[in-house]
């Protein structure tokens, strides 16, 4: 097995129900490639913090000799994600004073905002993960992208800043580093689902990410190019388990594999007096499951996360400001109707974003799974020069971003007659949604 070299990057999402591992190299004509892929089920990680070292080492192990085996290379180095209901954000401004009005300011001068940044105040047992600028102003002359080579005496900037507990992080870091990997860099994981999912267009006009995961809800806003607010929802598809659990008297592994086979976000008419049957397990007795009432446990949960990704954004001032509207990625996102419903309830325009812009790979399933935004992010990020600059806007000519658009729009669906109905709306690849489906429904075809 050969070892990882400078041409090959390795991504690590360790997830509150999976664990993914990327390995990817960069072709001679920049592309980037997914050559190793590792799956594996998450355990000993609760809403996005490590509760159990070992077992969380396990499950990294396992999805790390997965990507292994298949690439042909011994990961020694990796990009990390970090989510969890301990990230936080803040906005801070700074600014300095120059010797000479007439010198261009310089990168150095840049730098030294930025590291002024690094000495904010923290909370009790945080760190800085991210600093990531929103705006400079130069002598009063506001809504500066790059001021390197303007004039001025003052120079001011404006920061958008994401913490993190340092605990968490290091726990987070001993399960990597138990595996002989070392960790390259903490990255937050909504910034690297935009990464994946999102287009320059999209960040420009202003969008809102919103990745549904396992135990939390990870939300990222965008307007004129950069990001301009983070939050953590602490719930996400886990909860949705555990309500269809008590509501219909089941068993976890049943009420998970009845929520991906046969749930949706509302109730539609073609449900109406439907039913499914879960079949005998030890002494328990089959027990018929209303399709109605599964839509409707589902949908009491989703409205209320609907409202209160709604509540970030008008907290934050920038609801009407989303020409973009919302992306929806994430496992969670793949629930049936869901747009609809999002939309209803937001007032916006919604898609879901699936990670195939940016990524190519002879691995189908890595870029038809929504959930694999977050680790294909890693990666595109890890092969960027700086960590932060891969979070605005991206640095690929106005041609390529066209023939991104281009090939992406050539893939938009239709509503297709099956037994199961299938959404229908902008970002969905054609024949994506029963791929997708195929790779994470368990065998229990009696739903």
């Amino acid at each position: 097995m050969e070892q990882q070299n400078k041409n090959i990057i390795a991504a690590i999402d360790v997830g509150t129900t999976k664990i993914v591992v990327l390995v990817g190299r960069r072709d001679s004509e920049g592309h980037i490639e997914v050559i190793g892929y590792g799956r594996t089920e998450s355990k000993g990680v609760r809403r996005g913090a490590v509760l159990n070292i070992d077992e969380a080492t396990n499950s990294i192990r396992t999805a790390v000799q997965q990507a292994e085996e298949q690439s042909g290379f011994k990961i020694t180095e990796a990009y990390v994600g970090i989510a969890g209901q301990h990230i936080r954000s803040d906005r801070q401004v700074c600014s300095k004073y120059r010797n000479s009005a007439n010198d261009p300011i310089t990168q150095e001068d840049v730098d030294s905002l930025i590291n002024q940044m690094h000495e904010v105040p923290t909370q009790m047992g945080e760190e800085v993960l991210h600093i990531l600028p929103q705006k400079y102003k130069v002598d009063g002359e506001d809504c500066i992208k790059n001021p390197v080579g303007i004039s001025g005496k003052k120079l001011e900037g404006d920061f958008h800043i994401v913490f993190g507990q340092t605990a968490a992080a290091n726990n987070l870091r001993r399960c990597v580093e138990n595996n002989g990997i070392k960790v390259k860099n903490l990255i937050l994981e909504p910034l690297a689902s935009a990464t994946a999912v999102l287009t320059n267009d999209d960040k420009e006009l202003g969008v809102a990410l919103v990745d549904i995961g396992g135990g939390t809800t990870d939300v990222a806003v965008f307007k004129n190019g950069h990001i301009c607010n983070t939050a953590v929802i602490p719930f996400g598809g886990d909860i949705i388990t555990s309500d269809i659990k008590e509501g219909c008297k089941i068993l976890e592994r049943q009420a998970e594999s009845l929520k991906v086979q046969r749930g949706q976000a509302i109730v539609t008419p073609d449900i109406k007096n439907v039913a499914v049957t879960i079949p005998s397990s030890g002494g328990l007795k089959p027990k018929e499951i209303s399709l109605v009432n599964l839509a409707e446990i589902i949908q009491v949960r989703m409205v209320e996360l609907i409202a209160t990704v709604k509540q970030i954004l008008e907290i934050a001032g920038i609801k009407d400001k989303l020409g973009a509207g919302v992306v929806l990625t994430g496992g969670g996102s793949m629930m049936r109707y869901l747009i609809n419903l999002f939309s209803y309830g937001t007032a916006l325009e919604v898609r879901t974003g699936v990670p195939n812009l940016h990524i190519k790979t002879k691995i189908e399933k890595v870029t038809v799974l929504p959930s694999n935004a977050t680790s294909i992010g890693l990666l595109m990020m890890g092969f960027d020069d700086n960590t932060d600059e891969a979070l605005g806007t991206s640095r690929k000519d106005k041609k390529e971003e066209a023939d991104n658009e281009q090939s992406k729009d050539k893939f938009v669906f239709e509503e297709q007659e099956t037994e199961s109905p299938k959404p229908k709306g902008k970002g969905f690849m054609k024949g994506l949604w029963d791929k997708a489906v195929e790779y994470v429904t368990v065998e229990d075809k009696e739903f």
